[in-house]
């Protein structure tokens, strides 16, 4: 008896997700999130990409899943653009301060942030995503001129912020209350928002 022989790619083992994984990274590190395919990074791991997908479903989902982003673009854009116009400011700060407030989801992403600012690459990473995936959802449903200016001015508001509170320390920002921030800086961020 024969026994055939399996051609094409391996099917998925017990570490094929970390691998996946691993080729994700190297892939987005050296072409960026534009350049990165599925199909590129399931050939780096030597899967198919249906194996890719399976794991990770999107692009954007395998890249949260590789870079260790904690949060959801989508998720976090449909929250922040929830709600009257005049309360976006309001609910960007909160929802930005609840991703960085929690130390488990805060440390990847200033791991991130650390790399962007050191490495060009990482930076290019990270623009091109913050604009795909984040940006682009919240300017979409914005209807004023310079859409994507504000948008990226209010989302460079916010990291200052979040750095300045949580990496630098300064007092009193890093101990102010979220409410007191809220009602700071929310003003601020809807001024970007306002026609």
């Amino acid at each position: 008896m024969s026994v055939a022989r399996r051609t094409g790619r391996r099917p998925g083992g017990p570490d094929t997700k970390g691998e996946i994984l691993a080729a994700a990274r190297v892939e987005f590190a050296e072409r960026a999130y534009d350049g990165a395919s599925v199909r590129g990074i399931a050939a780096r791991a030597g899967v198919d990409p249906a194996l890719v997908h399976h794991y990770f479903g999107t692009k954007e989902q395998l890249f949260l899943a590789a870079m260790e982003i904690p949060f959801t673009p989508s998720e976090v854009a449909a929250q922040i653009m929830s709600g009257p116009q005049p309360g976006t400011g309001e609910r960007a700060v909160r929802t930005f301060l609840a991703i960085w407030a929690d130390p488990v989801k805060r440390a990847p992403f200033l791991a991130l942030l650390r790399s962007a600012m050191t490495h060009p690459g990482a930076a290019a990473l990270l623009r091109q995503f913050a604009r795909r995936a984040m940006l682009a959802r919240v300017v979409a449903r914005l209807d004023v001129p310079d859409r994507e200016l504000r948008a990226e001015a209010a989302v460079s508001h916010l990291l200052g912020m979040a750095l300045m509170r949580y990496v630098v320390k300064i007092e009193p920002l890093a101990s102010a209350s979220e409410d007191e921030l809220v009602s700071l800086v929310g003003p601020v961020i809807q001024r970007y928002f306002d026609p």
